[in-house]
């Protein structure tokens, strides 16, 4: 963050100081509202939640090296006191609990001081700020994209899925005088969410995925769930660019809401987008090769992450960087230089006794999960004497939907001919998935818990298998994963040919 004294601070946003001998000392260091993670000059923002209240943490975080604490009450340490306006309606978990709006305020004033720091970088630092939305994808796009920028300058991206009104402004506040850009990646709950995310962080471009089913429950249709996306290119100036897939009907038409250049991308090749990948090609973990192609010029990129899926994403990293300034060939070298950047997120590894295992079990939704087992169908049939197991869990979200998706994703399993489902859950959901997978002619076994999925795995996995470990992210899946590579010996590096 740039350095602001607390009088500054309170100044932006709306507080007051209490117990604060020095009014002008300054804060150097970053926002956290975590005090174990707290530096010295640091701002320390005490979050009340339904299990643990930052409040009750603010001694230690000053004692940790923090300069001032943002509270929404007095703590007995220097402070900036923002007063609660009563419990919000709806919205994030954090929010549900938040009986007097303590939480509210103190996310609010976080917003509001991440929107000073944010004008005033763009203003007098040059500080691009790109947005990146989608209903599958931001993550992977996100670390992509910030793969291919810093290539050009120092570059903040959120860690993991940092994507929502605390995540977010939490990143901007990571932003400093020598930042170049800040690629936001943005999520919502239902209209207005990422309206409300551009006001903290005002982008200049504006990268749009695809609308799929993901969060369906809470939007009720897809129709919903573009109105929502597209609030991204609507957020943009007319000096700004829209970054759109051609490949999805949903998306294409936000051409005709926002004001700023339109750029497209296809990962199917359609040769009237801007951007369009050709020649693609998978080796036998699924990983993309493909011909770049845009502005009349071709370069050959070799993708180090896995899923044809990122085909696309990686189209959208393109983009953005072409749009900075950068050459075709600089940006082909970034994208086949980029490794995975967060943690389980299509992460594969062969263990020395030949089993590969994806763990794509950050989070999950209908789309996704039909990418991962894809994956996975393609991986296991360069290996045809092997089994391919695929270990899911309950997707969420998905309101009045969740069964039928589930009994879909089943079939999906069937489809792609993969060996063995073991599905982690007792849920209505999981057990419709596991009865259309058997139906379909797969192995099929539901287990409660991720001890009985590693114990089911165990002793059936042989060299040359492959398991793909996928579900939301509150399943906590990615266990299974680590577990299954920790029992190994030491999981091979996969070098590209």
């Amino acid at each position: 963050m740039i350095p602001l004294s607390l009088t500054q601070i309170a100044a932006i946003v709306g507080g007051e100081l209490h117990d604060a001998p020095d009014p002008e000392a300054t804060v150097t260091g970053f926002v956290e509202f975590d005090s174990r993670k707290v530096t010295k000059g640091g701002l320390f923002v005490a979050l009340p939640g339904a299990r643990v209240d930052g409040h009750d943490f603010a001694r230690t975080a000053i004692e940790a090296g923090a300069v001032a604490v943002l509270a929404a009450r007095p703590v007995g340490v220097p402070a900036i006191v923002v007063k609660p306006q009563g419990k919000a309606e709806g919205g994030a978990e954090l929010f549900t609990h938040d009986e007097d709006g303590s939480a509210v305020a103190v996310v609010e004033a976080l917003s509001a001081l991440a929107r000073v720091v944010i004008d005033r970088l763009s203003r007098e630092h040059g500080l691009t700020v790109i947005g990146v939305t989608g209903s599958a994808g931001k993550t992977s796009t996100k670390d992509l994209i910030a793969s291919v920028l810093t290539t050009l300058g120092p570059t903040v991206a959120p860690p993991g899925s940092f994507n929502n009104e605390i995540g977010h402004p939490y990143t901007a506040l990571r932003c400093e005088e020598d930042t170049r850009f800040l690629v936001a990646e943005m999520s919502a709950r239902g209209v207005g969410h990422i309206a409300h995310l551009a006001r903290i962080a005002p982008p200049r471009m504006g990268v749009e995925l695809n609308v799929g089913s993901a969060h369906l429950g809470e939007f009720g249709s897809r129709e919903n769930i573009a109105r929502a996306k597209g609030e991204l290119v609507e957020a943009l100036p007319s000096e700004g660019v829209a970054i759109l897939n051609a490949d999805d009907d949903y998306v294409l038409p936000m051409r005709e809401r926002t004001q700023a250049k339109v750029l497209t991308f296809s990962a199917q090749g359609k040769p009237e987008a801007s951007l369009r990948a050709t020649e693609v090609e998978l080796d036998d973990v699924a990983r993309a090769s493909f011909t770049l192609v845009a502005r009349g010029e071709k370069a050959r990129v070799n993708l180090q992450v896995f899923g044809a899926h990122q085909v696309s994403n990686a189209l959208a990293a393109a983009a953005v960087g072409l749009e900075n300034g950068m050459s075709l060939e600089q940006v082909a070298r970034a994208l086949s230089q980029h490794v995975t950047a967060s943690a389980h997120r299509m992460d594969v590894h062969t263990r020395a006794d030949g089993v590969t295992v994806i763990n794509d079990a950050y989070n999950a939704n209908p789309d996704s999960m039909r990418a991962g087992i894809a994956a996975l169908a393609y991986t296991a049939s360069a290996r045809p004497e092997a089994t391919s197991f695929a270990v899911l869990g309950e997707m969420g979200e998905l309101g009045a939907e969740a069964v039928a998706a589930h009994r879909e994703l089943g079939r999906e399993v069937a489809r792609y001919h993969i060996d063995t489902l073991v599905m982690v859950g007792t849920t209505e959901a999981c057990r419709a998935a596991a009865q259309a997978a058997s139906e379909g002619g797969v192995r099929t076994r539901m287990v409660p818990s991720i001890d009985e999925a590693v114990t089911e795995l165990e002793g059936r996995l042989g060299r040359g298998d492959t398991v793909l470990v996928k579900a939301s992210n509150s399943q906590g899946l990615w266990a299974v994963a680590e577990r299954l590579l920790s029992t190994a010996d030491k999981p091979q590096d996969l070098p590209r040919n």
